[in-house]
């Protein structure tokens, strides 16, 4: 019988600690405080070995979000599974000006593109319950999962399946926020993260900038005075993206600067 000092020890010729410790901790039904109060307690041999596969999977380069199932979120946890890009802590710096432009709306039409998880569409819906939320997705797998998280976070996200805006052509919005897939088409298979995550959540095109290009192009039909639009971006990518907003037609009227990662117009 292995203790949990042993189980941690060996898993970390593997592994890094902190994984093993989630891992485990996950197992075990327990916060990872315990496992570091308790290494001399000893699992049962089922727990042991569901662990042991668990390892094997990561060590194999499989992200922990997937074994889990669920991976943290800005303020709370979500659903995933390989139908969806597990949400990063960059599009969190998305969500946070989505936020900010909220407080001074007294009501919001919003709709999130290309949702998968629905991490921002739900996020956002449950922080802010004035706002009317849609999400859309055109991927069948991903609404369902984001469906489940709306659930399970009690907010109100209108879902539908579509590529881009083509499901909200009737409507108008004040914001709108898309993580689109934005990695050069050539790029992809080079990368870990294609491994494991759907090449659909990746792959941006020739240039990585296809669907944000065609995104642009239809933003005008819908949007209302003063609207919002935050896009996430490759690093380097926020020239040529400001370059495609500005020979939109009409012109988009760029009123935010540019990080890195994301882009306000």
């Amino acid at each position: 019988m292995q203790s949990i000092r042993d189980l941690l020890t060996s898993a970390r010729q593997r592994i890094p600690g902190l994984d093993a410790q989630v891992l485990l901790a996950d197992v075990l039904s327990v916060d990872r405080a315990v496992l570091l109060a308790h290494p001399e307690a000893i699992p049962l041999v089922e727990q042991a070995d569901r662990f042991g596969a668990w390892v094997e999977r990561a060590a194999a380069g499989e992200p922990i979000a997937y074994i889990l199932g669920r991976r943290a979120f800005y303020d709370r946890d979500f659903w995933v599974t390989p139908a969806v890009l597990i949400p990063r802590p960059e599009t969190e710096l998305l969500l946070e000006q989505a936020l900010t432009f909220a407080k001074s709306k007294t009501s919001l039409q919003v709709v999130d593109i290309g949702t998968g998880s629905g991490a921002l569409a739900v996020t956002f819906a449950a922080l802010t319950p004035h706002a009317e939320v849609y999400a859309v997705d055109v991927s069948a797998a991903a609404l369902a999962i984001a469906r489940r998280n709306a659930e399970r976070h009690a907010a109100r996200v209108t879902f539908a399946q579509g590529d881009l805006l083509t499901p909200f052509l009737d409507h108008t919005f004040d914001l709108i926020m898309a993580n689109l897939p934005y990695i050069a088409a050539d790029e992809v298979p080079t990368l870990a993260v294609s491994r494991y995550e759907p090449t659909l959540a990746l792959d941006g095109g020739g240039d990585g900038l296809d669907l944000i290009r065609r995104l642009i192009g239809q933003i005008p039909r819908v949007t209302r005075p003063g609207a919002l639009i935050l896009l996430e971006i490759g690093a380097g990518q926020g020239a040529a993206a400001l370059d495609i907003a500005e020979a939109s037609t009409p012109p988009l009227p760029i009123f935010c600067s540019i990080t890195p990662d994301w882009i306000a117009l």
